[in-house]
């Protein structure tokens, strides 16, 4: 494999998890949003899946993101009956947001694109002592 591709693979891997921390980001900070009428759906979670696409470029397999779906577990309810979007029941309908999921996504996601970031580095400093080497 040359450094061209090592590289390519690196940076392939750091901008599918910069889009996977964008998806746990925005989970977040919809975990309380709810629907605007009464029994409107709230913000529903949104999921990532990932591929492996061959990049004819290189010759080499890299990852990208596949799909941004949502996750269609059910909605909590939560009884609050002066929620404006609260149903004839006084039920609200909650995102199915959990937050302790989106902060494990998060550091994976985190370890993986510092492991990519690491990885670009290392060649980097490769080609830097190899053109060192033959001055």
């Amino acid at each position: 494999m040359d450094i061209n591709s090592t590289l390519s693979i690196s940076a392939a891997g750091m901008e599918a998890q910069s889009e996977r921390l964008r998806v746990v980001a925005e989970n977040i900070a919809n975990k309380d949003t709810v629907g605007s009428t009464p029994g409107a759906d709230p913000y529903r979670r949104k999921t990532i899946s990932f591929e492996n696409v061959l990049d004819n470029n290189t010759g080499v397999s890299k990852v990208k993101v596949k799909k941004v779906g949502h996750d269609m577990s059910d909605f909590e309810m939560r009884y609050d009956p002066t929620n404006p979007a609260a149903d004839t029941r006084g039920y609200v309908k909650m995102p199915n947001v959990n937050t302790m999921v989106e902060v494990v996504d998060s550091h994976e996601a985190q370890r993986s694109y510092e492991a990519n970031l690491n990885t670009f580095q290392t060649t980097r400093t490769m080609v830097t002592r190899t053109i060192d080497l033959l001055k």
